[in-house]
């Protein structure tokens, strides 16, 4: 499993990349994604953030988390893009530091905990699923609680 990390220069001190590598890892793990898969994940501040949900999503603000997934697919599926290098391409996540910060403060837990919660969403997002009903939502956050728990009783 690959996963390709961009942090914007301002906050390469606040965030650690080999973790979150390791963080995309499990969350791809415990969902039993195939070994040769690839997440491309961006840490970048609100301007960034805002300009994207803008293009893409026709929303004029800033957020915490977008996913872009590779294909539209449906949980469990295997439609995913595979690329010359042989690397299955599940998409890419892009997160605002600023955002992290503001919602670990308003939950009132560390940022690295709030990061973990964001890019769990974000991948969960990329493997199809989604929280657009409230059935769908249920699954989608049962499923990032356990992964969450699972993450954090292993001491990463």
């Amino acid at each position: 499993m690959g996963t390709n990390i961009l942090i914007d220069r301002e906050y390469r001190e606040k965030v650690k990349a080999v973790r979150l590598k390791k963080v995309v890892r499990r969350i791809l793990e415990a969902e039993k994604v195939s070994l040769n898969s690839e997440v491309e994940l961006v840490i970048t501040g609100d301007e960034k953030v805002h300009a994207l949900n803008k293009q893409y999503l026709d929303e004029d603000r800033t957020t915490d988390v977008l996913s872009f997934p590779m294909c539209e697919q449906a949980k469990n599926q295997t439609v995913f893009v595979s690329m010359p290098d042989g690397k299955i391409h599940l998409g890419e996540i892009i997160i605002s530091y600023p955002q992290t910060v503001k919602q670990a403060e308003e939950h009132n837990h560390p940022v690295e905990r709030e990061m973990l919660i964001l890019i769990i969403h974000g991948v969960l997002h990329l493997l199809g699923y989604d929280h657009d009903t409230p059935g769908r939502k249920k699954v989608m956050w049962g499923r990032a609680s356990k992964i969450l728990k699972t993450i954090v009783e292993s001491g990463l």
